[in-house]
């Protein structure tokens, strides 16, 4: 049983927990690309070139190679400069941006933004914060694509073998904060047995 300070402790180690596991992720990280369907649905109808975010991109592998292959013009955000320099040498004209996502600007006028495997490592509050930002951050009619809980909770889960800190919000919470910010529609998939995970996508208004 995990106490609220080994939880604290643990979502503050996230950025450290990451640095020091990112050669293993990277190895570990499947590119059998299964969030295939959903990515399609977040970009559809952009144009070749069209602006994508991918946050928390880690090495780049293997949502952001794919996003690049497709044409569009991919910014990186990660808090891991180990993760960054992977994903650099992949692609050097990509946009690679060291940052924490709570604090870094965030450019706007974003075709679609890409939040997978990454936003539950927020605490609720500061997801709560975050999701109105991006949604700020999309052009009109652009979607937000994220992966959440099936539940509001804190949990915690591993990388190689460290532990590290999931949160998430309810699926209601997250759709209307999505609709709060100028998204509709916005909705949560629970369990989405494609992807194994509950996945948020919304689009906003424009």
């Amino acid at each position: 049983m995990w106490s609220p300070q080994d939880l604290i402790r643990l979502h503050d180690a996230v950025p450290a927990t990451y640095e020091a596991k990112a050669a293993a992720w990277d190895r570990a990280r499947s590119r059998a690309l299964v969030e295939r369907d959903w990515i399609a649905r977040t970009v559809a109808g952009l144009a070749p070139g069209a602006p994508v975010l991918d946050l928390g991109c880690g090495s780049g592998a293997p949502i952001s190679d794919h996003l690049i292959d497709r044409g569009f013009r991919v910014t990186g955000i990660d808090v891991a400069p180990a993760m960054l320099a992977m994903a650099r040498a992949r692609h050097p004209g990509a946009d690679w941006v060291l940052a924490d996502m709570r604090h870094a600007p965030l450019p706007g006028g974003q075709g679609a933004i890409i939040g997978w495997d990454s936003v539950f490592h927020l605490t609720g509050a500061e997801q709560r914060a975050l999701l109105p930002r991006l949604v700020a951050a999309l052009a009109p009619g652009g979607h937000l694509l994220v992966t959440v809980g099936a539940t509001e909770s804190e949990a915690v889960g591993q990388v190689d073998g460290s532990p590290v800190y999931h949160a998430s919000l309810s699926p209601e919470t997250y759709e209307r904060l999505c609709r709060d910010a100028g998204c509709e529609p916005a909705s949560v998939t629970l369990r989405d047995a494609q992807v194994g995970r509950s996945v948020l996508l919304a689009r906003r208004a424009g």
